[in-house]
């Protein structure tokens, strides 16, 4: 887009702010149903152009991604926004009728997940919370809850959404929160490895391109530069690298150096960012099964090879007892799912030259899926390794072992994710419920020590990333000076403020095995192997058909979807 259309277009803007501050909260929730039927309408075009930009044609098994990961998404945080507003609009506060309790630390966690019975049958076994931070307090909680939508008046400005190039969701989510959180209208410019959907996304955004709370643009680094530093630009946000926001904030070249030590940004405005890391994937030994040991190596592999291994929340490193009696049969299990999960060629740009550095630095390194994807295995070492510092958003999965068994194993990973591992974004960890009932308050203990913004146990973080009432953000106390894995937070339906971290809870075991926990404990699930596992047989059809009734409410289609869910 030309210098002279993005004036026009920030003009638009300021003309839509206005009109933005003028809706009551009843026409805000009106308009989030719009937006579900325009979004549920192009979803169909939607999911396919983005299988297509990642390879994946009409008949890959893992097509399903692009269901779950662009519509599914989009269309759950816009129901779970409108009925935020909705009660809003009556006097009610988010939070009424939605469990609080004390977590460990000072702090409280609000129960935000599930909180519809449907969501509790198709999620069945999962739970998510909200912690606040330490010190604030349940009626500190309930006074803040509604963020910009406690004074709908204020107007925000325009807010400029440098979008994610990766997952098509994300961008629609980004928009959401800065109209939702903070009142301000929003400049969208499209990634150039997804500016193939700027046509799908125009049509599906627009209830809110039409009256001018949002534009949609593509364009490259030059486009972004124009607009980050334009005068009718009030706020930055940006999903993407951290090299990419340092380049932002401080420029290029010797001028970046010398601003970033007398701390003075080139950017003159503020910025929020999202922007990855290293997340450990912490295995708490156990007693396990075979079938224990063989489902939970899947789950990794689907950790690290979803989307080809181009997410942020992606894991990377495996932190593994050296003492676990059962450590050789479980990383000889992680070695065959990892090498035979669904081949899939790597997409992203520069992913090919990450992968060779990678085995350049471990040479030891072992190639599988037909070289399309790279384990990394080795100790810990005395000062951290390339695996446990780079983030290389590309299929490459390190395992490191450390000493010790129970409490002793689980702080010292704890320990090791904190201090030697890149980013505090996201953190998985996967225990039995035999060993976490023995743990006790420990457990929760440690969860609490961990320094991220995303826990999952027993579940992988990108739950956490698509329920909408849960929070997605790195852990607080990042800086301009060091912005690790990102300032500031998005999705956060029940608009909750003074937000620490999400912790997600699931099941061990996928049912029927899941019936263990009606007489040995843990967590009962009637959900089989999830849809978004790598492995699953039937991923493509029950992603779709999920979403199709996110879209529809169709129950004839859901019960038929259910079923071939069963057949994972």
């Amino acid at each position: 887009m030309p210098a002279p259309d993005i004036d026009v277009a920030l003009d638009d803007l300021r003309d839509g702010s206005r009109a933005w501050v003028a809706l009551t909260l009843s026409q805000r929730a009106r308009l989030l149903d719009r937006l579900h039927a325009s979004i549920s309408d192009a979803a169909p075009e939607w999911a396919a152009a983005a299988a297509r930009s990642k390879g994946l044609d009409a008949r890959h098994p893992l097509r399903g991604e692009e269901w779950l990961s662009g519509p599914y998404g989009a269309i759950e945080l816009v129901d779970a926004l409108a009925a935020t507003l909705r009660r809003l609009a009556r006097g009610i506060n988010p939070l009424d009728g939605v469990r609080v309790t004390p977590a460990p630390g000072d702090r409280v966690r609000v129960a935000a997940f599930p909180l519809r019975a449907i969501d509790a049958l198709l999620l069945s076994g999962f739970t998510g919370e909200v912690w606040l931070k330490p010190g604030v307090t349940e009626s500190e909680a309930r006074a803040g809850a509604g963020l910009a939508q406690r004074s709908p008046g204020t107007p925000g400005g325009v807010g400029l959404v440098l979008g994610a190039g990766n997952v098509t969701s994300i961008p629609v989510a980004d928009v959401l929160y800065e109209l939702f959180a903070h009142n301000r209208v929003a400049m969208l410019k499209l990634n150039p490895t997804q500016e193939t959907l700027l046509p799908i996304f125009t049509r599906a955004l627009a209830p809110l391109i039409e009256p001018g709370f949002l534009r949609v643009i593509a364009g490259g680094p030059d486009v972004g530069a124009a607009l980050t530093a334009h005068p009718g630009i009030d706020h930055v946000h940006i999903t993407g690298s951290a090299s990419t926001f340092e380049r932002i904030v401080w420029g290029d070249g010797p001028q970046a150096r010398r601003r970033r030590r007398e701390n003075r940004p080139a950017l003159k405005k503020p910025i929020t960012a999202e922007l990855g890391g290293v997340s450990p994937i912490i295995v708490v030994p156990g007693e396990w099964s075979a079938d224990d040991i063989r489902y939970q190596a899947e789950h990794i592999a689907t950790m690290r090879l979803q989307n080809a291994g181009h997410n942020c929340i992606a894991g990377q490193v495996v932190l593994l007892s050296r003492d676990w009696p059962q450590r050789a049969q479980f990383l000889a299990a992680l070695r065959r799912a990892y090498d035979e999960a669904t081949a899939r060629m790597p997409w992203y740009p520069g992913s090919s030259e990450r992968m060779d550095a990678a085995a350049a630095a471990y040479p030891d390194a072992m190639w599988c899926g037909d070289r399309t994807r790279l384990l990394v295995e080795t100790e810990a070492g005395a000062v951290p390794g390339p695996i446990e510092e780079t983030e290389y958003f590309a299929p490459v999965l390190g395992v490191i072992t450390l000493p010790g068994l129970g409490q002793d194993f689980l702080d010292a990973a704890v320990a090791h994710a904190n201090e030697r591992l890149t980013g505090t974004l996201g953190a998985n960890i996967l225990i039995d419920p035999a060993t976490e009932a023995a743990l006790g308050d420990g457990f929760e203990r440690a969860i609490a020590d961990l320094r991220y913004g995303a826990i999952a146990i027993n579940a992988w973080t990108a739950f956490v990333f698509l329920t909408p009432t849960l929070t997605w953000s790195a852990f607080p106390g990042s800086t301009l000076q060091d912005v690790g894995s990102g300032i500031g937070i998005v999705h956060n339906a029940l608009l909750l403020d003074d937000v620490e971290r999400s912790v997600a809870r699931g099941p061990f075991r996928p049912f029927p095995r899941s019936l263990t926990a009606l007489v040995r404990g843990g967590r009962f699930s009637v959900l089989p192997k999830p849809p978004w596992f790598v492995s699953s047989r039937t991923g493509a059809t029950v992603s779709e058909g999920f979403t199709r009734f996110r879209m529809h409410r169709r129950w004839p289609a859901l019960a038929a979807t259910l079923l071939r869910a069963f057949r994972a």
